[in-house]
């Protein structure tokens, strides 16, 4: 079960101070709130930090008990710096251990959205001191085949 956006507001508040067992949030303030959260959430999209977040085709269809399918080890990330977008609005400072978490848990969420690209080693790249000699060009990288991705398997026929 993840948080609904209901839940990532409630919580950015109550790490702000703002809790809702003793202030009372006004609607305007939630939905404030998470349109605030859907900006910062289209903000990672476009870094290439995907969640599962669902996003809404505009700031009227956003849905706040809208289920999210963000993974646990980035509720914290998704909460933390929500706080510290909100705390700018009202007025108040976050700690500086809330500011430290939130870096923190946005470096995870980070390295675990990066992907390295794989690289080919290019035909000129010398290919080292212990390889033998195996005719011309014996002492550069051999190439490798271009594999169609799409397109008639040209692999062997057994029939």
């Amino acid at each position: 079960m993840s948080y609904s956006k209901r839940q990532f507001v409630e919580k950015a508040y109550e790490k702000i101070g703002i809790a809702k067992y003793s202030f009372d949030i006004s609607p305007e303030m939630e939905t404030a709130a998470v349109e605030d959260l859907d900006a910062m959430m289209g903000e990672w999209n476009g870094r290439g930090i995907r969640l599962g977040y669902p996003m809404p085709g505009s700031p009227e269809d956003t849905d706040l008990d809208a289920p999210t399918v963000v993974p646990n080890w980035a509720w914290s990330a998704v909460y933390l710096n929500l706080a510290i977008m909100l705390s700018d609005s009202l007025g108040k400072a976050v700690s500086p251990e809330t500011k430290t978490g939130a870096l923190r848990a946005y470096n995870t969420v980070m390295s675990r959205s990066i992907t390295i690209p794989q690289v080919q080693m290019p035909a000129s790249m010398p290919s080292g001191a212990g390889n033998r000699w195996r005719g011309p060009g014996w002492n550069y990288v051999v190439p490798p085949s271009a594999q169609s991705i799409s397109g008639p398997d040209d692999g062997p026929n057994f029939e």
